[in-house]
């Protein structure tokens, strides 16, 4: 139990839509003003195909797994390295994500290996480094959150950034689904405060 733990805190991988396959241990971590509820590994998923070249369970025990490539339906996504993410910025459409996926076998678990909860604020990108904290503007309304991002996705239609939808009411795009909105990234530490 103690292994696994320490894989959990070490480098974790889940997709929103990932299926927890065992859960051995909770730990409880406090970062900068955010808490967060780590679950421990290990994870599979039908959607991850594989992290690093590596089966999803060999990629977690060998600790490659937070910004390692990975394939999801066929599609090879590689994560910046920090030096690349630090002046990122990015613009597009946002979608949301909540207790539909949620009720998912899974969806209770980040990329991050962090408890989701749709109502709180945090993200999923394609590409950032993990954990990173990002300023998300809606260009439409001109609302501004910090966000940390968290997870994996979205994998669908373009999207540059999938928000929980408590970060959707946050920026005023909650019922309209999707909103034009820029990315910059704040922080790359994850003991910074927003």
């Amino acid at each position: 139990m103690k292994k696994t733990a320490l894989l959990c805190l070490g480098a974790v991988i889940g997709l929103s839509s990932c299926s927890v396959v065992k859960t051995t241990a909770n730990t409880a971590a406090s970062i900068g003003s955010f808490a967060v509820k780590t679950v421990a590994s290990p994870f599979t998923s039908d959607e991850i195909e594989s992290i690093d070249g590596l089966s999803p369970e060999e990629a977690v025990r060998q600790g490659r797994v937070k910004n390692a490539p990975y394939v999801v339906h066929g599609r090879t996504y590689v994560p910046m390295s920090m030096e690349e993410a630090q002046n990122y910025s990015e613009t597009g459409i946002a979608s949301w994500y909540g207790e539909e996926t949620r009720s998912k076998p899974g969806g209770t678990i980040t990329a991050n290996g962090e408890s989701f909860h749709p109502d709180r604020v945090s993200a999923a990108h394609k590409y950032l480094p993990l954990p990173v904290y990002v300023r998300v503007t809606n260009l439409e309304n001109r609302n501004s959150i910090i966000v940390r991002v968290n997870d994996r996705g979205p994998f669908a239609h373009e999207r540059v950034i999938d928000l929980s939808a408590g970060a959707a009411k946050k920026l005023g795009f909650y019922d309209y689904g999707t909103a034009r909105v820029k990315l910059e990234v704040v922080s790359l530490t994850a003991d910074a405060k927003p």
